[in-house]
């Protein structure tokens, strides 16, 4: 029996009032009239006054404790469901619940969630200070670049025709660059607010593949890596953006050749049929990431140790944009990845 419930704790009250009274009784009686003992009506009255005893303070401890004390914790319990369920979220407690054990359990689910929450904010502060830190890291090279460039040709090199075109030339890139960096931000932006509209139809994602990898032929023949699609001889219709698609091949098949195995690169693109989806691998014998920095990978701007060494190009929003779009798409998308063996990025597309 839980006595902090209202009719329960009202039961123990009177009954504890009721045996004393009657107790009480008992003794009152046998010092006063002895004899009066050996009589049933005595034990008669005695069981007709325990009786109106306890009923009468069952009913007075009922209506104190719902009236008085447990219409302060039924406040306590609205305010606290009502700021957990918001504005429209109505209190179902009733006098005849368990009032005591519902608090308790709304309190302590709310303690859970409000540390959920600072630790979620605590994280997000974090990444908002990296994210800021990242940000200033890529925009300050081309600037500094275009700052340093600029002031050579007011400095006199506008004159000198052995320089003047030549940084012209490198001003250009440094400032396509950073249309580059911010033109990524603002579609991560974008689909971070999802006010991206993906444009969904059917298309071949074999066929797709094999337009990828023939625009990114020289660039692969350059770094000597050489591509392989594993065709499965036949066109795999599935659903989605194709452009975006284009992208997410697109990101994923150049960072293999990018972080490619010095002694010969090599990157297999794979197709798996999934029952309603289809799963699109791109596998490299690349450097490979720890499994400490896999979580990070889809990170903006975040680029491995690893990653530095072997290029000084990219952003590191490659792969936050594949995530973002990937997740539009209410599909998957995941990393495995082993240290001097190979990296294996996979996401699905919904079958045609």
């Amino acid at each position: 029996m839980k006595f902090h419930d209202p009719r329960n704790l009202s039961l123990l009250n009177a009954g504890v009032i009721s045996g004393a009274c009657s107790l009480l009784f008992l003794l009152l009686t046998g010092l006063i009239f002895p004899d009066s003992l050996s009589h049933y009506y005595i034990y008669l009255a005695l069981i007709l006054n325990a009786s109106a005893i306890f009923f009468v303070s069952y009913s007075i401890f009922r209506y104190t404790v719902e009236r008085f004390i447990y219409s302060k914790i039924r406040l306590v319990y609205k305010s606290i469901h009502s700021v957990k369920l918001g504005k429209k979220g109505k209190s179902l407690l009733k006098a005849d619940k368990n009032i005591l054990d519902n608090v308790q359990r709304e309190v302590d689910g709310w303690e859970i969630e409000k540390q959920q929450e600072i630790e979620r904010l605590k994280q997000l502060e974090q990444y908002r200070r990296d994210f800021i830190g990242n940000v200033s890291h890529e925009l300050k090279t081309p600037l500094f670049n275009v700052q340093g460039y600029v002031s050579t040709l007011l400095d006199g090199g506008l004159e000198d025709p052995s320089i003047n075109r030549e940084y012209l030339k490198r001003t250009e890139k440094s400032v396509e660059r950073l249309i580059r960096i911010i033109a990524d931000l603002d579609e991560i932006a974008q689909l971070d607010a999802g006010q991206i509209n993906l444009t969904i139809t059917r298309f071949d994602v074999v066929g797709l593949t094999r337009e990828m990898i023939e625009l990114l032929d020289m660039k692969a023949k350059k770094h000597e890596v050489e591509v392989i699609l594993n065709d499965p001889g036949k066109p795999m219709l599935v659903e989605g953006d194709k452009d975006k698609i284009r992208q997410v091949l697109t990101n994923n098949i150049d960072n293999s050749i990018r972080y490619r195995n010095l002694d010969g690169g090599r990157t297999k693109i794979s197709f798996f049929d999934m029952d309603e989806n289809i799963l699109v691998e791109i596998t490299d014998n690349g450097i490979g990431i720890t499994q400490e920095e896999l979580p990070r990978v889809f990170e903006r701007f975040y680029r491995t140790p690893g990653g530095r060494e072997a290029t000084r190009k990219g952003k590191g929003l490659g792969l936050a944009i594949v995530k973002h779009i990937m997740e539009a798409h209410h599909q998957m998308v995941n990393v495995r990845s082993t240290i001097g063996v190979g990296t294996t990025f996979g996401f699905t597309l919904k079958k045609a």
